[in-house]
């Protein structure tokens, strides 16, 4: 009997994380558009619709719920929802800079604590290593962009990257920093390349660099997993 109700209380938990789960997935598909709006009235530039975006997370969710409610012991539920949403949370951010090539901080900041509070207790990494890797992935970007200022005299990378690799650190780690800088940096290199070649962006043009933290986060996301 008391493994019954065990049993019953660990589904309702899971439950509770898969319905905690969609909402906050709900959520991004609204304010995203809305953001990417935002920014591109304030730009000056016309804003299209992003039926994709809200097809690709509905794709998303089911994906997730799925996994959610195969986990034998639901124990973990509350961690595997927190990841989930975790890389939702990148995969908006990703679309809203490749759109805008601006990370807003009302997405960036909320990613950074939540992954501070998910490592209270050790989650994901040690709260240590959370708050090491929150604080160097800011400065490490942070002094690659004053390098390259002070070596150019150009604006190389927005305050926004700053904040998402910050995230990443408090999610995962200062371990995962060197790995997450190498991965979005070839990444974003061969993109560059691959547009140049294609003749999608111009020698000189600014690309965003956020979809590739991102990109790097999420695979280092489902290999800490």
């Amino acid at each position: 009997m008391g493994a019954m109700s065990e049993l019953l209380a660990n589904w309702k938990q899971t439950l509770l994380a898969i319905v905690l789960l969609q909402a906050w997935v709900a959520l991004l598909c609204h304010i995203a558009p809305r953001l990417v709006a935002q920014i591109d009235a304030a730009q000056m530039v016309r804003s299209r619709p992003a039926p994709a975006v809200r097809r690709v997370a509905h794709a998303l969710v089911l994906v997730l719920t799925v996994a959610l409610l195969w986990l034998p012991v639901s124990q973990h539920a509350w961690v595997v929802m927190a990841v989930a949403a975790c890389g939702a949370s990148l995969l908006a951010l990703a679309w809203i800079d490749a759109r805008t090539c601006l990370l807003p901080d009302g997405l960036t900041l909320p990613l950074l604590w939540a992954g501070l509070l998910v490592n209270l207790d050790g989650a994901l990494t040690p709260l240590r290593d959370a708050v090491l890797g929150a604080a160097g992935g800011y400065l490490v970007l942070w002094c690659a962009a004053a390098a390259y200022r002070r070596l150019t005299g150009r604006e190389g990378m927005g305050y926004g990257d700053f904040k998402l690799l910050a995230a990443l650190g408090a999610w995962l780690g200062w371990t995962w920093l060197p790995a997450l800088m190498l991965v979005s940096s070839a990444c974003g290199v061969l993109a560059a390349l691959l547009g140049r070649a294609m003749g999608w962006c111009r020698a000189g043009q600014a690309l965003p660099f956020g979809p590739w933290l991102a990109l790097a986060g999420i695979m280092a996301l489902a290999w800490q997993g």
